[in-house]
């Protein structure tokens, strides 16, 4: 570690400013600028650092971005450790934050060796995190569409008197009811019984079923990703 570079990245959606923090005490912390938040750059980033020949240390904070940055770095062959925000010391008082110093601060924290890194999920372990909170995601959609049906239908005097609410007979009781007029049949049918409250109810059982089993081992990485994405918008989406 004697000639190694630290490389401390402050990561946002659209941009990642970098500072490098060069080994030793007295080593010079050189803000180096801004590059896209996007692959190509980070690339071009590194090609441009190994030129020194020194091994590379990258850091940047937890946080909204998620570990794509972190999974490039670690394929093209640099170590990089994700750290926690909340335990970065901080000076009392110092309550001025750019970009810049950030980045600055995470270069020279990380030479000191003071800052903790936390573990980073694998493509199995985060793609279970991504189910778990799509089920919440689905649970809260269907929910609200719950509360809304049950407001409509006492706003007009409807109650269902046999069985329990959201059962098949409910469903059908519901679905032969219409107001008698156009601009409340038209809300009904645009509110009360979309075909996504129902989707994500089924989607939300099948779901909970899988966890359940923990079934969901999946070694696909982006394609993996894809079918996520895609349920997410078949579970929400209101046309």
């Amino acid at each position: 570690m004697e000639h190694t570079r630290f490389v401390g990245l402050d990561i946002h959606k659209e941009r990642i400013s970098i500072a490098v923090a060069e080994n030793g005490r007295s080593g010079a912390v050189e803000y180096l600028g801004e590059i896209a938040n996007d692959p190509d750059a980070i690339s071009k980033l590194c090609d441009r650092l190994v030129k020194s020949g020194k091994p590379l240390v990258f850091c940047y904070e937890a946080g909204p971005c998620g570990y794509g940055v972190y999974r490039q770095l670690t394929r093209l062959g640099h170590r990089c450790d994700v750290v926690e925000p909340s335990l970065i010391p901080k000076k009392p008082g110092d309550r001025v934050k750019t970009n810049s110093r950030d980045a600055t601060m995470l270069a020279r924290l990380h030479r000191a060796g003071e800052l903790t890194p936390v573990w980073v999920p694998d493509a199995d372990h985060e793609a279970m995190r991504d189910m778990i909170r799509l089920r919440s995601i689905v649970r809260q959609v269907v929910t609200r569409a719950r509360q809304h049906l049950q407001g409509f239908l006492l706003r007009h005097g409807r109650k269902h008197e046999r069985g329990t609410a959201w059962r098949m007979a409910f469903r059908r009781w519901l679905s032969t009811w219409l107001s008698n007029t156009p601009l409340s049949r038209s809300h009904f049918r645009t509110t009360s019984t979309p075909s996504w409250m129902r989707n994500g109810a089924c989607s939300k059982r099948r779901r909970t079923r899988r966890l359940d089993r923990g079934s969901v081992s999946p070694c696909q990485g982006e394609s993996r990703m894809a079918e996520l994405l895609t349920a997410t918008v078949a579970f929400i989406k209101v046309d």
